[in-house]
C-alpha cells in the first residue's frame, strides 16, 4: 500500500514486534496481537524464560534478544527482523525502566539508566522500524508512554522526563514518517500486577474509575492504533481511568 490509507487495517498475518514483550504489559500486548492473528515478534533482553513462555502462549512467537541501551544491538535486531520475518508492519515500543529517586540523589548513571531505554531506544527502534515499513509501503508505530509523562511525580523526575519525551517524540516522528507510517502513543495509569504499594493505592483513590487498570486494557488501546485508519497519527491515548483529568 502506498500509505496506511483511510480504512481500518486488519492485523491477521501482519508482522508486529513488541519490545519488552516477555512480561507484564508487553506480555498482554503480545497475547492480544496473537489473538488478532498477527505474526508476533517478541523482543527481550534478560527475561529469557518469561519470553519463551509468552512466545509459547502466543502460539509460537519468534524471539529477538537485544540490549536496547546499545544502538548497535538495536540495528542488529532489526537486521535480524528483516532476514527472519521479511519485513515489518507494526512496532510497539513497550520496553521501559522505572526507579524511584529524590532529584538530589539522581546521578548521571541513574539518569542514563532510565533514558537509554525509555527514550533513546524508542527513537532508534522507531527509526529502524520505519525504514522497514516504508519498504513495505506503510506501517504503524505505537509508543508506550505513561501517566508520568503527563503528571509530574516528585520522586520520579528522571522517569517523568523520559516519558514526557516519548509523547513529544511521538508527535515529531508522526510528522517525519508521514504519510506511510503512523506514530501514536498510549499512556497507562496505574496498572495492577500483584499487590499495589501505598503510592499506587493513593493514585487509585484519586482515579475517577475507582480502580486500577488491567494490562489487557492497555493492549486494547495498542490494538486500536495498530488497526486505526492512517488519518490517525501523532495522537496520545491515556488509559488511566481518568486520573490525568485530576
Amino acid at each position: 500500500m502506498a500509505n496506511p490509507g483511510s480504512e481500518r487495517a486488519e492485523l491477521r498475518g501482519k508482522t508486529v514486534l513488541v519490545t519488552g514483550g516477555a512480561r507484564r504489559i508487553g506480555r498482554a500486548i503480545a497475547l492480544r496481537l496473537a489473538q488478532e492473528g498477527a505474526r508476533v515478534l517478541i523482543h527481550y533482553h534478560t527475561s529469557e524464560e518469561d519470553a519463551r513462555r509468552t512466545a509459547a502462549d502466543c502460539g509460537g512467537a519468534e524471539l529477538f534478544r537485544a540490549n536496547l541501551e546499545s544502538v548497535a544491538e538495536i540495528e542488529r535486531m532489526f537486521r535480524d527482523v528483516r532476514e527472519r520475518a521479511g519485513g515489518l508492519y507494526g512496532l510497539v515500543n513497550n520496553a521501559a525502566r522505572f526507579t524511584k529517586r529524590h532529584p538530589f540523589e539522581i546521578t548521571e548513571a541513574d539518569w542514563d539508566f532510565i533514558h537509554s531505554v525509555n527514550l533513546k531506544a524508542v527513537f532508534f527502534c522507531s527509526k529502524e522500524a520505519a525504514k522497514l515499513m516504508r519498504e513495505a509501503g506503510g506501517g504503524r508505530i505505537v509508543n508506550i508512554s505513561s501517566l508520568g509523562g503527563l503528571r509530574p511525580w516528585a520522586m520520579h523526575a528522571h522517569y517523568c522526563a523520559s516519558k514526557a519525551g516519548v509523547i513529544h517524540l511521538t508527535r515529531a516522528l508522526a510528522k517525519a514518517f508521514a504519510p506511510e507510517v503512523t506514530v501514536n502513543s498510549v499512556a497507562p495509569g496505574v496498572i495492577q500486577f500483584g499487590e499495589l504499594d501505598e503510592e499506587s493505592r493513593a493514585m487509585v483513590r484519586d482515579t475517577p474509575a475507582r480502580r486500577p487498570g488491567r494490562a489487557e486494557e492497555v493492549a486494547d488501546a495498542v490494538v486500536y492504533f495498530l488497526r486505526a485508519p492512517g488519518f490517525v497519527t501523532g495522537q496520545l491515548l491515556a488509559v488511566d481511568g481518568g486520573l490525568s483529568l485530576r
